[in-house]
């Protein structure tokens, strides 16, 4: 764990890291169990890919790992599933964090962040920021292993970025991605195209919206209450009408909580529109959506907890509606 004034300071802005560091200082995979009940599974930023040739569902998240299921209520695993180049930037045991799964053109991605501790990049008043970074890897079955695309940086390697996402857009793909608060005290989401192949970044990155863009999330900073500064979690989606939303996470005070923006000109560039109140209960964010083996469209989160002294983060769904021109939440799926 860091040993500098940079993790009590994200430690008292941002209770995540406590998650992020206890999942990510695991050096080896835990022994894989069958038909472990979702709300046993402790695990940040659950995403989740419906393989429908196997009926399988695949869920991944903060850690590296990887979980099947063939009802979304219980899974096996956990198994191995990253195998990042231990001769890149990421170094033989990088911090993995909200790792995502997706399917592209006959092959499987996996999207994740990965911070080597090791590199320093710069040094501020939250102390020594680590080099971090979201980075892509590919595997020919939806169960990896995934190793890199390529060696190519994706994000720039002078600030700290995270979260990074997939989009297409006029038959283009994007990385859509967050700079960290810590580099610049206001949190940003971004987009960068990508080459066709996923292998490299084209162009540069474009600005999307900041954290002070928010209506909802909340903090207390300087002796009064402000604008939160972290971006969490981005994820794309359309309505059924068309409409393009962004889910994103934030906090309210000291409650994890998870919201929603629409782009007014209905494409990646917006301008983005924030909704003005929060889209989840209290501690619950870092969402994405699926359409389920049924076709319902699913919201997966993770619930976030205090627990006997110590941060607990599980998997939760929800049945969500699309068919207007605004995300709802249905119902909770136990």
């Amino acid at each position: 764990m860091r040993k500098s004034l940079l993790i009590l300071t994200m430690l008292l802005a941002n209770p995540f890291y406590v998650i992020c560091l206890a999942e990510q200082n695991r050096r080896h995979t835990p022994a894989a169990k069958s038909n472990v009940p979702r709300d046993s599974i402790i695990l940040s930023d659950p995403a989740v890919l419906v393989h429908k040739p196997t009926s399988t569902y695949y869920m991944t998240g903060t850690g590296g790992l990887l979980w099947k299921s063939k009802d979304l209520s219980h899974w096996d695993g956990p198994y191995s599933a990253a195998q990042p180049s231990p001769t890149s930037w990421m170094g033989a045991h990088p911090q993995i964090w909200a790792a995502e799964l997706h399917e592209y053109n006959g092959k499987f991605y996996y999207f994740a962040t990965f911070t080597n501790d090791s590199i320093i990049i710069e040094t501020n008043k939250e102390g020594r920021i680590p080099r971090r970074a979201s980075h892509i890897l590919s595997a020919d079955t939806p169960e990896g292993p995934y190793t890199p695309v390529s060696d190519h940086d994706y994000l720039p390697s002078d600030r700290p970025t995270l979260d990074g996402t997939f989009w297409i857009e006029d038959g283009k793909p994007y990385m859509v991605f967050c700079e960290e608060w810590l580099h610049n005290q206001n949190g940003t989401i971004e987009a960068i195209q990508l080459s066709g192949d996923l292998s490299r970044p084209v162009g540069k990155p474009a600005l999307l919206f900041r954290a002070s863009d928010s209506p909802w999330s909340r903090e207390k900073r300087d002796g009064g209450i402000t604008f939160n500064r972290v971006t969490d979690g981005p994820w794309l989606f359309r309505t059924d009408t068309g409409r393009l939303g962004m889910l994103w996470t934030s906090w309210i005070l000291g409650d994890y909580t998870m919201g929603v923006a629409y782009s007014k000109s209905g494409r990646l560039e917006g301008p983005w529109i924030q909704e003005k109140e929060p889209l989840t209960p209290p501690n619950h964010g870092h969402g994405m959506i699926f359409k389920d083996l049924e076709g319902r469209n699913i919201l997966s989160a993770h619930s976030h907890s205090e627990i006997n002294g110590r941060y607990v983060r599980r998997p939760v769904f929800w049945e969500i509606d699309l068919t207007g021109n605004k995300l709802h939440i249905i119902r909770k799926i136990d």
